[in-house]
């Protein structure tokens, strides 16, 4: 059973940093994760030269439109880059969900629930009065619904996730920092 479960997000603009990055951790790592900053820099050239490395990729991309385009794009993305994960934001819709799932090949489809870098002032804001928890837990229930392989949300959000879904899909949690980091965009972090 392999037992790593640190995701190692590939942030930066310089790619030779990032390959020796991969070198030195790709033992250690379950996957490495390519966003926007890293796709928007070196394109599919930068990202086949990173899969080359015989790693896992995570790549996070937040697909979210209509679902036809949405089934579209996981299509190109699962046949064409095959990574291991990729997201699309689960406020997309029980249909847009529905259609990545039916593209996804052997991608694992994880649905974004409130990004990391919102806080409840915003949540109550963008999500008409709602709290955090209450729209996670049935983000949560959603994306199970609509058989999605995972969610991506804050730590504080595991146990809403685990009580909703009974473990039945992953959870992937960006905002674990260190005791005392550098303050950044994130607002929900542990």
């Amino acid at each position: 059973m392999n037992n790593k479960k640190i995701i190692i997000a590939l942030d930066s603009d310089n790619f030779k940093d990032i390959t020796n990055l991969v070198k030195l951790l790709k033992e250690e790592a379950f996957a490495f994760k390519i966003g926007y900053q890293f796709f928007f820099n070196f394109g599919l050239v930068g990202y086949n030269l990173i899969k080359q490395q015989n790693i896992k990729i995570f790549l996070d991309l937040k697909l979210h439109d209509i679902p036809n385009t949405v089934e579209n794009g996981i299509k190109i993305i699962s046949s064409n880059l095959k990574p291991y994960f990729t997201t699309i934001h689960i406020s997309g819709g029980d249909k847009m969900q529905q259609a990545a799932n039916i593209a996804k090949d052997k991608t694992k489809i994880l649905g974004v629930s409130i990004l990391t870098s919102l806080d409840s002032k915003q949540t109550k804001k963008y999500y008409f009065n709602n709290n955090i928890e209450n729209i996670v837990e049935n983000f949560a229930e959603e994306a199970l619904k609509n058989n999605l392989d995972g969610v991506v949300c804050s730590p504080k959000e595991i146990k809403i996730i685990k009580k909703k879904t009974l473990d039945k899909i992953l959870i992937i949690t960006p905002g674990i920092r260190p005791t005392r980091y550098k303050e950044d965009d994130q607002k929900r972090t542990m």
